[in-house]
């Protein structure tokens, strides 16, 4: 079963405020195990849950190699990376990763990796909701790690 981990942050443990829009803003490094062997690719979704507006989606990044099992710190904000991942835009419109900053309270951020059978064709305007639908049928597994974080 396909297992999303941190080695920064625990599930539902604080995220570093590094990744945060009170430090560095960096994407955090995320690793995972027990891939479905049939995998061609990787998606990754990040989501703010609890926003007064509904969800707040982060950061996405799609056609991770199948052979990758990591994302490293300090991913740069572009479209296409070294290893062929491409990034897409955020709620706020801009590629990359958005780190928390919650206005006020606690806040959840959930990273979820999928497993797909297929690599996706890359869209200059891709987003979270485009995401979802063309990984719709091509999901193989999925996993979750959710990380909180609030002002102090």
């Amino acid at each position: 079963m396909l297992e999303l981990l941190s080695k920064e942050f625990k599930n539902k443990g604080r995220i570093p405020e590094l990744f945060t829009c009170k430090g560095k803003e960096i994407s955090p490094p995320l690793i995972w195990k027990n891939a479905p062997m049939n995998t061609k690719s990787y998606a990754l979704i990040m989501d703010d849950l609890d926003t007064p507006f509904g969800v707040l989606n982060h950061w996405i990044i799609y056609n991770i190699p199948p052979e990758k099992n990591q994302l490293p710190a300090d991913i740069p904000r572009v479209v296409n990376l070294s290893d062929n991942s491409i990034q897409g835009k955020n709620s706020m419109r801009r590629i990359g990763y958005m780190g928390p900053c919650p206005p006020w309270g606690t806040h959840r951020y959930v990273f979820k990796l999928y497993a797909l059978d297929t690599v996706l064709n890359m869209n200059a305007k891709m987003n979270k909701r485009k995401l979802l639908k063309l990984i719709k049928g091509h999901a193989i597994e999925q996993s979750q790690i959710i990380g909180i974080y609030s002002k102090k």
